[in-house]
């Protein structure tokens, strides 16, 4: 099966894909900035070699001198002096180079994980809700991987093999014009081979990361919605699914690893035909006369010295295609362009407007259908209605994650894709029900959207969302340890968490995607109160499947298939005996 039809299946993905040009570029971005570093590299790399071809012109001299009777105990005692001299030399300054070759390899590592976790980190939210977990995942791990390996291991090989190479290359040359010539034969075997192998490596490279960041996501995506496969009978059909992302990412390896089976035996042609020939080549001239035979056993020598760093670079071609692959991955995240432009418009007051707004994850297939809704400051709405609804479409887009397709969602007039992000965080926040504790303190932790806060201001947040007693009674206090590999929070603490960040936050219109629902009813209904109070003043909307949140709201938006259906206070609704009082009778019932 031929790659080249099939990643253009797959390059319909959200996140882009860096060309070649762009590779190369950043390369020699990061090699210009540590230069100095890379020349200290290459200096040691060269001693290495030089010290290296002392090896094979002593016994090249040490055989002529047998040769023709020329040697005595004191000369070979002074050639293999030298000999043991010049090992000295090349081991210390290989150690040294190695050395060197790890430390700037490193040091390029980290600033390329650092650049990427950096443009990861600015994603629009709208972006990596589009792309999935799949891609954004396989970037971050298998292809940061690739990366990893060429760059620790595969620099370091590619500074010795190639200076090794080139050194002895020239002492072949000098020694003998003439019995060099079988080192021609090396190019003539690869050039065509390898010239096809390159050109049908690269797509072929995209194809297999493609199908990798397919599996990633069809995993994650059923992992995650275990309990819905479950509950709706889907085994069947998620395995399916793996099964049909497995077998295409195997196709994808059996072709890649095709390329590589077909090219490796002209590989090993190219590496003994040279030594082979100088053997018989330099033999016949020196039986010739034409060359000594010091020189002819020098020469090769100095061809077989070449095998070992050739075998070496060939090695790491196939790895480093891969990376480059992996690394056009990688620097495509920082091509994403951004999900809006700011005008610079500065809003005049903290009224939030939904107007006659239509929304489309798919084209032709709009979730949401001519919403309008206009929000006075200081009030709280909230929004019910059945799973799939498009409350949560509402919500995000009443929070500016992403604009609607039709109409506009404006706050103080001004549109939210219109606003800077750190403007637009000042002004409306999102607290959905997932939630994510980072690695550190718990303090820093709450000071993600205030670094400057206090302690003092640090304990009232908590207090605010009923955490402050749990959360000083950790075995550090605030300074405790949390995230992976420390104190372990529960669900309900953890979303506590993610509650005293808003607060912090202090924006004036806050929007609650079913913030509390891993609560139990009890502490959920207690939070929410305590919330209540300390956000006396903002615009509130709350998406909830619990209706007491409903009860305690100044309005409550009825979404279904789409549409708001009913709106207004809870007693109105409830005397109307429409769609919201058929979901309080219900939920109270269950209740």
């Amino acid at each position: 099966m031929s790659p080249l039809r099939e990643p253009t299946d797959h390059a319909r993905r959200t996140l882009p894909i860096a060309s070649g040009a762009v590779v190369r570029r950043h390369v020699g971005v990061l090699l210009r900035d540590h230069r100095r570093a890379l020349l200290w590299v290459l200096l040691w790399h060269l001693l290495a070699a030089v010290a290296g071809l002392a090896g094979p012109w002593v016994i090249g001299q040490v055989v002529g001198a047998v040769t023709t009777g020329a040697a005595t105990v004191t000369s070979i005692d002074a050639l293999v002096g030298l000999l043991a001299a010049a090992l000295a030399a090349e081991t210390a300054t290989t150690w040294v180079a190695r050395r060197s070759s790890l430390v700037l390899s490193e040091e390029v590592f980290a600033r390329l994980r650092e650049d990427f976790v950096g443009s990861a980190v600015r994603l629009p939210l709208s972006t990596v809700e589009r792309a999935g977990t799949g891609d954004l995942l396989a970037r971050t791990t298998n292809d940061v991987d690739a990366i990893s390996y060429v760059i620790r291991f595969g620099i370091p090989t590619v500074v010795v093999s190639v200076t090794t190479v080139l050194v002895t290359g020239v002492a072949t040359v000098v020694a003998s014009p003439l019995a060099a010539l079988p080192l021609l034969l090396t190019p003539l075997v690869w050039v065509l081979p390898t010239r096809r192998y390159l050109r049908l490596a690269g797509p072929g490279y995209l194809w297999e990361h493609a199908t990798y960041a397919r599996l990633n996501g069809v995993a994650a995506e059923t992992v995650e919605g275990a309990a819905t496969v479950d509950a709706l009978g889907l085994q069947g059909e998620r395995g399916d699914r793996f099964a049909e992302a497995l077998r295409e990412s195997h196709d994808a390896e059996r072709y890649t690893v095709g390329l590589r089976l077909r090219w490796f035996p002209w590989l090993e042609l190219g590496f003994f035909a040279p030594v082979a020939g100088a053997l018989l080549w330099g033999g016949w001239l020196a039986w010739e006369g034409v060359v000594p035979v010091a020189t002819a056993t020098a020469v090769v020598l100095y061809v077989q010295r070449l095998l070992d760093p050739l075998g070496e670079l060939v090695g790491l071609l196939d790895e480093i295609q891969f990376a480059a692959t992996s690394m056009s991955r990688i620097l495509g995240v920082a091509e994403v362009p951004a999900d809006r432009v700011a005008t610079g418009a500065v809003p005049s007051g903290d009224r939030l407007e939904v107007d006659s707004v239509r929304y489309a994850y798919r084209e032709g297939q709009d979730v949401l259908h001519g919403v309008s809704l206009d929000l006075r400051p200081g009030e709280r709405l909230a929004v019910v209605g059945p799973s799939g609804a498009g409350k949560s479409t509402l919500g995000r887009l009443m929070a500016g994650v992403d604009g609607p397709r039709t109409g506009r969602i404006t706050v103080g007039g001004v549109p939210l894709v219109d606003l800077e992000l750190d403007e637009l965080r000042g002004q409306v926040a999102l607290v959905t029900q997932e939630h994510h504790v980072f690695v550190g303190t718990l303090a820093d932790n709450l000071r993600l959207p205030r670094p400057q806060a206090s302690e003092d201001q640090l304990r009232e947040a908590l207090d605010a969302v009923d955490a402050l007693d749990w959360a000083l009674r950790l075995p550090q206090g605030l300074a405790t340890r949390v995230g992976s590999g420390g104190h372990r929070l529960t669900e309900a603490q953890a979303q506590q968490v993610a509650l005293a960040r808003l607060v912090l936050a202090d924006p004036h219109t806050l929007v609650l995607d079913e913030a509390t629902s891993l609560l139990d009813p009890r502490a959920a209904r207690h939070l929410e109160r305590s919330l209540a109070a300390v956000l006396t003043g903002r615009t509130v909307v709350a998406i909830a499947h619990r209706l007491h949140t409903a009860h305690d709201a100044d309005r409550v938006a009825v979404v279904a298939d789409g549409r708001v259906r009913e709106l207004g206070p809870h007693e109105e609704l409830i005397a109307a005996d429409g769609d919201y009082a058929a979901l309080w009778r219900s939920w109270r019932d269950e209740g």
